[in-house]
């Protein structure tokens, strides 16, 4: 019974802190929020912050790990699904990940977040291979692929960001369908 509270206590802490640090991101950039301003927004202690992060940096790594680790595993669950329908199907359940979790995305993938995240986001995608396995079917000379995945992220992360930027008044599904439609 104690454990449990502990986990629970956990989550609701941690979710604050990281609930927090967006909300402050959405005012000034990443580089210009301190633990005192993160712990104030949290209603926490440094001492708590601590106990949980070792620092800021820690705090937004662990916020951009979740997300990335979600798309790895959506984009895994689709894996030996090939036809446009599905892909799109792909899409559309990532866009609504990112619809439902806007404020955030909206945030890390803003010039108010961390830089690094988009690269991070093609870094993971191309070490994967996860683009190519949906949208490889063009005959692309080997050499070639590197700028293939980079085309492919880049343009869908620029996409993503305008739709957000634009609150989202484009209907997921045919978002979904321009995304595959410019990149099968």
């Amino acid at each position: 019974m104690k454990e449990m509270k502990i986990d629970r206590k956990t989550r609701y802490t941690r979710k604050a802190l990281a609930d927090s640090l967006i909300e402050l991101m959405k005012d000034r950039a990443f580089t210009k929020i301190t633990i005192k301003d993160l712990c104030e927004k949290a209603d926490v202690n440094r001492t708590t912050f601590y106990a949980h992060y070792r620092d800021r940096y820690d705090l937004l790594l662990q916020i951009e790990e979740e997300t990335l680790a979600y798309f790895e595993d959506m984009l895994n669950k689709y894996e030996s699904r090939r036809s446009k329908r599905e892909i799109e199907e792909m899409v559309e359940e990532m866009l609504n990940f990112i619809a439902n979790n806007s404020n955030s995305l909206h945030i890390l993938l803003s010039e108010n977040g961390d830089l690094s995240f988009q690269k991070k986001v093609l870094r993971r995608f191309m070490q994967k291979g996860l683009v190519m396995k949906y949208f490889s079917e063009k005959a692309i000379r080997e050499e070639m692929h590197e700028y293939w995945y980079a085309f492919i992220v880049n343009g869908a992360i620029g996409l993503i960001q305008h739709w957000l930027k634009n609150s989202m008044s484009i209907p997921i599904p045919e978002l979904a369908k321009i995304l595959t439609g410019l990149s099968t």
